[in-house]
């Protein structure tokens, strides 16, 4: 299988502390890799080095079997695009919707001034919001709505790889279930490669083909989403797996799996 993005002994350091150790991963092509492991596993610290925000100390990363740069050109920052827990981190309070979708695409020139109304309904119209939200501000919508927009306009870029960190844990359950299929939409329209962060296992089910367990900045399993959940090879993962409270059935329902059900 192709491989969307490839991560060679990526080592990250925070003074003394050992960030990151040496990861080792491959992301196929069109598939979604969720990642898991507890608060400070090195989860977050890992997409933003794939993001370009952190420089390495050590290790390569290749995207489409091309080594990104330790300072990422413009190409480069426009294939990777991050979706974060809070929209607000991506959207400016100040622009419009409107604003905030066409500069990327200005900047990035995907398309010419006189298109720009056109693709912005388009890009709004494919994370079912209406038209005229172009012309309303990113405190006039709700939290669900936000991060709606926010994926929006990751994608106007036409992004190679999409990481999501976090994106659903602020939002309440059943917002939680329509941006999860929102994004799997997505990925069956658009053949999207992503990479998904989250602690909640009963997401990382919904979304991810492979799973991949982070601890203490170390990539300790990676393995098929329905072997991880029926035979978790390390105990840190069955600890992780064990540690999901069990649901009534009758309140499992929503979409979400319950690994002990």
């Amino acid at each position: 299988m192709e491989l969307a993005l490839q991560i060679k002994n990526v080592t990250v350091h925070y003074g003394g502390f050992t960030a990151l150790n040496g990861i080792q991963l491959n992301l196929p092509k069109h598939t979604t890799l969720g990642l898991v492991g507890e608060s400070g596993s090195g989860k977050s610290t890992l997409a933003r080095v794939i993001a370009g925000l952190i420089v390495p100390a050590e290790g390569q990363i290749l995207l489409d079997s091309q080594e990104l740069t330790k300072k990422r050109s413009r190409e480069q920052r426009k294939r990777i695009q991050m979706i974060f827990q809070n929209p607000d981190a991506s959207l400016n309070p100040k622009h419009s919707i409107r604003q905030i979708l066409s500069e990327a695409l200005l900047f990035h020139n995907i398309v010419g001034r006189t298109e720009i109304e056109k693709r912005c309904k388009e890009l709004l119209a494919r994370v079912h919001l209406e038209g005229k939200a172009l012309d309303k501000y990113p405190h006039e919508f709700s939290g669900g709505q936000r991060q709606r927009i926010a994926i929006a306009r990751a994608l106007s870029v036409e992004p190679s790889l999409l990481i999501a960190d976090e994106p659903t844990s602020a939002l309440d359950v059943s917002v939680q279930l329509s941006v999860l299929e929102l994004f799997n939409t997505l990925k069956a329209e658009l053949n999207l490669t992503m990479l998904f962060i989250s602690h909640d296992l009963g997401v990382i089910h919904a979304i991810s083909d492979t799973v991949a367990v982070m601890r203490q900045g170390n990539l300790v399993e990676i393995n098929p989403k329905d072997q991880f959940f029926a035979r978790p090879e390390t105990a840190y993962s069955r600890e992780l797996l064990s540690a999901v409270p069990k649901m009534p059935k009758s309140n499992t329902s929503g979409g979400f799996y319950d690994p002990r059900t």
